[in-house]
């Protein structure tokens, strides 16, 4: 199946949109080192982010990733961008998404991605605590090969992450209201349209740990094409709720991937 690597998240791992799955970047096999590079772009009414990087699968068993955000914070402070470095890691523990048929088992991975923002002038002066963490979460993933109606292929994910970060770590880490890891469920599920169109949808539960500025849940419902030739595009509509005192955010979330 050409999509068991995935998409790359926003963050820079194997997965959705904006959770991590269970899944190794890139197509290659147990005997095999793979991996891809991608460019996620979101607009929404006041505010603009981009991702890009690459992550690199090592026998289907470790995926290491490398990423670059940067979030647009113009309309809150004339000229602001914040950016922030996301190293990742992630470690297949068990199981196998698509092969393993016959058991009810999901395969599981357990990962971390560690954030360094680069910008803390203004998180700092609302109350953040740190301008770098680490997040710690394990995810579940399991494909029905023609377990959705009409024969078609479903894919689920669960993901439970410990993360201290405000605004997935553009806004700092921690907080005056709390400044410990919370625990966090995120969640996806996909349907194979055909071999190649994807179409799902996510959720992302976040910590609220800022007195200044409310932080709400996200959401998406996305398309994904994975034609043979490697390449990938996500198209999705994302809503983020509050982000920076600027209350119903949603707009387009734009990924476009090379897969090897």
């Amino acid at each position: 199946m050409i999509v068991t690597g995935g998409a790359q998240q926003i963050e820079g791992q194997a997965g959705g949109g904006i959770v991590p799955w269970a899944l190794i970047a890139g197509y290659g096999t147990k005997d095999q080192v793979g991996g891809s590079v991608y460019y996620t772009r979101i607009d929404t009414q006041d505010f603009k982010a981009d991702s890009y990087g690459v992550a690199v699968g090592f026998f289907d068993r470790l995926e290491v990733s490398a990423a670059r955000q940067s979030f647009d914070a113009s309309s809150v402070v004339p000229g602001l961008e914040l950016r922030m470095d996301t190293l990742g890691a992630k470690l297949k523990v068990f199981g196998d998404a698509v092969y393993d048929q016959d058991t009810p088992w999901p395969q599981v991975a357990v990962g971390l991605q560690h954030k360094k923002n680069h910008d803390m002038d203004i998180p700092t002066a609302i109350g953040a605590r740190s301008g770098s963490d680490t997040d710690f979460y394990v995810a579940a993933t399991k494909v029905w090969l023609a377990g959705a109606p009409g024969g078609r292929n479903l894919v689920a994910n669960l993901t439970l992450r410990a993360t201290r970060a405000n605004q997935l770590g553009f806004l700092g880490f921690g907080g005056d209201k709390d400044n410990s890891r919370k625990l966090q469920a995120e969640a996806s599920l996909a349907m194979m349209l055909t071999d190649q169109v994807v179409l799902g949808a996510e959720y992302r539960a976040k910590p609220d740990n800022l007195s200044a500025f409310k932080e709400d849940d996200y959401s998406d419902v996305f398309v994904a094409w994975f034609p043979p030739s490697g390449s990938r595009s996500t198209a999705a509509y994302a809503h983020l709720g509050t982000v920076a005192g600027k209350s119903s955010q949603s707009g387009a979330y734009l990924s476009v991937q090379v897969t090897h």
